[in-house]
């Protein structure tokens, strides 16, 4: 058995160039990849490498999140994330093969105050939501077994995420501001990588099981509150910031403007994920602790 997996350099891809390994041969590729084409945006290059491959089961970690730039981007970040997905899942198809993709609570605009289940309507508010919704859809449409897990606020001890630039911004700024009112549960790569080693053994076993999933961390938390515990938690580490902690200043996201435009609530029912594959998924708060020790002690 063979597991073809692109975006091995992103923070899901890297984590899950550990998770996989035990499960098959793994043939881990990214963008820069030579002797095969990982480049998602060679829609011809990527159908060929799933062709010479030959996998029996495609993961693709590769995406362009890039939410505020992809409002300039609408071209590039429809190639990456609804063609590409879409010609990936068409060649599972044809070899049987099961597919594995990653989504985004951004496929919803997030204005009531419900955990979005997998059946809700989506209505994304941005590019970046748009595109990746419309790759769930061609990848429904192919046929192909799949599964698509949507997730959200993603961050991991390797890459650029909220934690990395929490410990900059610290270190550059007297004062910083966060909005405290977009909700959501800050989840692990690591988490994500596990969960998706581990459902892969089942749906090897049971074709039933493909389908749309919600995969995040337990609980749920404000920008706001995830700044102050990486602060909190870091001081207890002993690290030091030029900001003082008291300088996190909580504001409303009227008062923080960007390109696109962010639900408020971004929180997603997990329990179908939880039922089908009997799993219990951990509270957001420790696993951010530990990726947090992870970053300072390399750093140290």
């Amino acid at each position: 058995m063979k597991i073809l997996l692109f975006g091995k350099n992103g923070q899901v891809g890297w984590e899950l160039q550990r998770s996989l390994q035990p499960l098959s041969k793994l043939i881990a590729l990214d963008r820069y990849s030579s002797e095969l084409c990982g480049d998602l945006t060679n829609l011809n290059g990527i159908a060929n490498t799933v062709q010479k491959v030959v996998p029996d089961i495609i993961v693709n970690a590769a995406a362009y999140t890039h939410v505020d730039k992809a409002e300039e981007e609408q071209d590039l970040a429809y190639i990456i994330n609804t063609k590409a997905p879409g010609i990936l899942a068409n060649e599972a198809k044809k070899l049987n093969a099961w597919y594995v993709h990653y989504s985004t609570d951004y496929v919803f605009n997030g204005n009531d105050n419900n955990p979005k289940k997998e059946n809700d309507p989506t209505a994304p508010l941005n590019v970046y939501g748009q595109t990746k919704r419309d790759g769930e859809k061609l990848i429904a449409a192919s046929g192909c077994q799949h599964l698509i897990f949507r997730t959200s606020w993603v961050y991991g001890a390797y890459g650029n995420n909220f934690i990395r630039a929490m410990l900059r911004l610290g270190n550059e700024r007297d004062s910083l501001k966060v909005v405290n009112d977009q909700i959501g549960a800050p989840t692990g790569a690591e988490l994500l990588a596990d969960v998706t080693a581990l459902t892969l053994r089942t749906a090897l076993q049971r074709p039933d099981v493909s389908g749309l999933y919600h995969l995040t961390a337990s609980g749920h938390t404000s920008w706001y509150a995830y700044a102050r515990l990486i602060f909190e938690q870091s001081q207890k580490l002993g690290f030091e910031f030029k900001m003082h902690p008291d300088q996190l200043i909580s504001i409303p996201s009227s008062e923080f403007p960007t390109q696109a435009k962010r639900p408020l609530n971004s929180c997603l029912n997990t329990q179908k994920l939880q039922d089908t594959f009997n799993l219990h998924l951990p509270t957001w708060e420790m696993p951010v602790i530990r990726t947090l020790t992870e970053i300072l002690t390399t750093k140290s």
